[in-house]
Parts: C-alpha cells; sequence; structure tokens
C-alpha cells in the first residue's frame, strides 16, 4: 500500500485541496491481487488503490472511455513473424501504467482509508492524472502512450490500433504490440531494441521482463526452432476451479453422435456455473483451436442450459485433462505465406437449420486466427452455406494481409484459400449461378470484388485434408487427430511430428 501511494504521489497524479462548492467526490478503495509466474509460483503482491467508477457521472466525470487492446489475432501473428525472422521478442510491463494518463476532466476523489492526511480529514484529492478505476483511465493511458511513440518517430497501425512499427532508412524495423500496459516488442536490429528499451525505462516507470515468456495467460517457450505458445496453467486452474484435476480423460472435445438443442428434456442447470465454464474455456481457445467449435456448440446456450449441455461441457473439460500440455507451435519454416482454409457444417445445428462458418489461417506452419460461428441466416443449400463461409474468411484475409503489410512482410501474391465445395468456387469467379444465389445478400458477394483484385484466391482441396473441419462438426478421433496436426497443434516435445 505505501508502495501504491508511493507511486502515485511520485507520478504528481493527485492534489490536496477542499472541495470546490458545486462539485462532489468519488470514493476510493483498496484492492489486493497476487500475481504469478507461468509456473504458478508467486510473483508479486500487489495493492491498487482504485476509484469506485460507479459513482461517475457522465458529462460531469467523463465523457469518452473506449480503448483498444490488441487482438490475439494481433499477437499470433507476432510470434510466428518471430519464429520465421529468427527474432527474440521481449516484453515490459509498465508499473501503475494508469497513473500516467493524463485528465481532461475535472475529477475529485476521497482520501484513502488508512492515508488521511491529519488536520485535513475535510479535504479531498483532485485528480491531474488518472486512477484505476476511473472510466476513462484506459483510454487517458492509452493517448499518452501513443502521443509518445509518435514522438519517437513510430508509425500506428491502421488496420491495429495498438500495433506501432518503426522503420528506418537502412530497411531496419522495429514492432512494438501494447495491452494495456504489458508490451512486447522485437525488431531486426538490436541497436533499435536497445534504444527503444532505454527510451522506455526513462520516460515510464517500467518492469523489464527480458525474453516474452508469459503474456496474458500464455506460456511461450522461444527455442531455436521455432516458437512454442500454451496455457498449460491456465488450463489445470480452469479443471481445478472445477473439481475435475484428477478426472477420466476424453480423446475428443465432442461426442460425434451428439446433437445439442434447446429443450433436450433435461433438467435446467445451474447457469451461473455453466456460464462461468464456457466463459473459461472460449478464454483458452486463445491457443486451443482444436476446442473452438466444441465451445461454440455449447456457447448457443448460456441463457438456458440444461444438464445435457452442462454435461457437454463436462466432457469438453475432460479432453482438456488429456492435453494440458497442448500449445501451438511456429516453426522456422523457409516461407512465411499466409494460406486459409475455410468450410461449413450445412444445416448442422438441429435447433433452426442454420449453419456453422469455419475458416483458419495458418502463417508459417501454424495456425495464427481462426473462427467457429453459427450463421446469422439459413442458407438453401451447401454451396450458399460455404458463399458465405468463404466471404467471411475472405474479409479476415483483407485485415491479415494489411497486418503483415505493415510488419514489412507484404503478401504479393494472392492469399490462397481453400474450400472443398466447387460450386462455391465458381460463384467466386463469375455470376453464372444467378438463379440460386440472386436472393444472397450484397455483402456476402463482396468475396468476388476480392477476387478479381487479386487479394484472395479460392482453390479446390479434398474434404480428407480440409482442416477447418475441426472448427464445423464433431469428428471421429483420427480425422480429429489428423486435423489437429495440420493446425499446428501438438504437445512441445512432439513438435517435430506436426503436420505441414
Amino acid at each position: 500500500m505505501d508502495e501504491e501511494i508511493t507511486s502515485i504521489e511520485k507520478s504528481q497524479t493527485w492534489k490536496l485541496v477542499e472541495l470546490p462548492e458545486g462539485k462532489h467526490s468519488i470514493g476510493v478503495k483498496w484492492v489486493f491481487r497476487t500475481k504469478y509466474h507461468a509456473d504458478g509460483s508467486v510473483q508479486k503482491y500487489k495493492a491498487r488503490l482504485v476509484v469506485k467508477g460507479y459513482a461517475q457521472e457522465y458529462g460531469v466525470d467523463y465523457e469518452e472511455t473506449f480503448s483498444p487492446v490488441a487482438r490475439f489475432d494481433t499477437v499470433r501473428t507476432l510470434l510466428a513473424l518471430g519464429a520465421y525472422m529468427h527474432w527474440p521478442i521481449y516484453q515490459f510491463d509498465v508499473k501503475s501504467a494508469f497513473l500516467n494518463g493524463e485528465l481532461l476532466e475535472e475529477v475529485y476523489v476521497n482520501q484513502p482509508e488508512g492515508f488521511v492526511v491529519q488536520g485535513k480529514e475535510g479535504c479531498v484529492y483532485k485528480l491531474q492524472k488518472a486512477l484505476y478505476g476511473l472510466k476513462q483511465a484506459p483510454r487517458a493511458w492509452y493517448n499518452k502512450i501513443d502521443s509518445f511513440f509518435g514522438e519517437r518517430g513510430f508509425e500506428r497501425s491502421k488496420s491495429e490500433p495498438t500495433l506501432y512499427i518503426k522503420k528506418q532508412s537502412e530497411g531496419d524495423i522495429l514492432i512494438v504490440c501494447l495491452y494495456v500496459g504489458d508490451m512486447i516488442y522485437m525488431g531486426s536490429s538490436a541497436a533499435m531494441v536497445a534504444d527503444f528499451k532505454d527510451s522506455m525505462m526513462k520516460k515510464f516507470e517500467m518492469s523489464d521482463l527480458g525474453l516474452l515468456h508469459y503474456f496474458l495467460g500464455l506460456e511461450i517457450k522461444q527455442e531455436e526452432d521455432g516458437i512454442f505458445v500454451s496455457q498449460q496453467k491456465y488450463a489445470a486452474d480452469l479443471l481445478k476451479r472445477f473439481n475435475m484435476t484428477n478426472c477420466n480423460v476424453e480423446e475428443t472435445p465432442m461426442n460425434v453422435n451428439e446433437k445439442l438443442q434447446m429443450d433436450d428434456g433435461t433438467e435446467k442447470a445451474d447457469p451461473t456455473r455453466f456460464r462461468s465454464l464456457v466463459g473459461g474455456l472460449i478464454y483458452l481457445t486463445h491457443t486451443r483451436p482444436d476446442i473452438s467449435f466444441a465451445v461454440s456448440a455449447i456457447s448457443r446456450f448460456m441463457h438456458s442450459p440444461t444438464k445435457q449441455h452442462y454435461g457437454a461441457a463436462k466432457r469438453l473439460l475432460r479432453y482438456v485433462a488429456g492435453t494440458t500440455e497442448f500449445g501451438l507451435w511456429y516453426n522456422r519454416v523457409a516461407e512465411f505465406e499466409l494460406v486459409g482454409f475455410t468450410d461449413s457444417d450445412w444445416a448442422g445445428c438441429v435447433q433452426d437449420r442454420k449453419s456453422t462458418s469455419g475458416y483458419v489461417f495458418n502463417l508459417g506452419s501454424g495456425a495464427i486466427c481462426w473462427s467457429s460461428k453459427k450463421q446469422n441466416v439459413t442458407a438453401l443449400s451447401s454451396s450458399e452455406a460455404e458463399y458465405t463461409a468463404a466471404t467471411a474468411a475472405a474479409c479476415q484475409a483483407v485485415w491479415l494481409r494489411r497486418i503483415l503489410e505493415d510488419v514489412k512482410q507484404e503478401q504479393t501474391k494472392a492469399t490462397t484459400i481453400f474450400c472443398d465445395n466447387k460450386s462455391t468456387i465458381a460463384m467466386t469467379k463469375n455470376p453464372a449461378y444467378h438463379g440460386r444465389t440472386k436472393h444472397i445478400s450484397i455483402k456476402v458477394h463482396f468475396i468476388r470484388d476480392l477476387v478479381n483484385e487479386g487479394s484472395v484466391g479460392l482453390e479446390y482441396c479434398s474434404t480428407n485434408e480440409q482442416s477447418v473441419d475441426v472448427l464445423t462438426k464433431a469428428l471421429s478421433k483420427s480425422k480429429f487427430e489428423y486435423f489437429r496436426s495440420k493446425l499446428g497443434v501438438c504437445k512441445f516435445e512432439s513438435r517435430e511430428s506436426v503436420e505441414m
């Protein structure tokens, strides 16, 4: 607590004043937290002074509040890039990051418990900078760090507002990715990396964490032959939370013969516990595309889960229990080419007969981006369902190509997206199927423009090689394990056996 108050005063965050007439002050409270290392050992104990932001009034104490954070798609892309370029990836943690954000509004807070100034018990603090808990604190911090990067010659990505790139005339590049106060950075020049580190340490109070090894629950191993990312500790904690640590394990996430539906005749399950379980599994999908379809399927019943839905979720946990050591492997490959796969399970939902879209993009040897999502409209044919899924994949490809261009990895050729439906491929190249496609929403036809301009191109692949099948339906053990390997999902010890 003393350290937190010292940090606040060192940053000149507040000034003790008498509360002006007509103004109101906001309460504060102490919040305590334990931070852990990747192996579960205690890293440090933290005390944070937090403003009771729920008492703020819009238009008086705050206005704009939104602040961007890095997408995990971006983080995985940078990991794949680091593996390909043989660049070590480093990590910073800005101590009390929000205390650096400068406020535009006039905000007053009460003196914190245990640190009331004697003789001035009736005074309050006028905030000059942000405190944690303020609704506008994340935005104030982002504006501060964004201005700093601009002054240092960085360019902000137009496609990812938390990705910053600094380029030199000699061709060297430095890349920084921001997630609130956590930063990862890497570059082609050791001098640029060292200069950036020095400038950050002088400007902000930082923790230099060295090589990236633990970031937002992701465990990263940087090896000579590539980078491995997993969530082993998170998975173990999730199993412990739901008393499944010593459970019998399953070899696949879902029963291939089970079709979940809303009214299955079983009793209602505890919705709070079910939502907590599904929420935990959703976060696990950041390194586990192999469970994405199963998580998507059970999450459709969050509002009214039954015993059967809860049983399907626990089966998924039993699969996780047997694969806690699994993660994504990014090999040091010879070619750094973006390749996609798209598929759909036509009318797979027994409730409303809507289809499930799935896509995955590989960069190098591992998946960097994937999706398993039920379509918004009912498709009249398998070709229409695949066409809708292909458009979603193409839109994601455009964004990924822009990110890669920002980091000097421009894709000179059209990004290949593999599809196992020849009718869908034909529909993207010409409007010959007008009679069967005239009712399709205009936005779905966007893929035709992308194909014509050469940004993406659909190519046929056999259903037996369609790795995105794992994102659209439950599969048998043999098929599931084969496609899982093609996504780059494996144990660290068996990384050499990953299908390329």
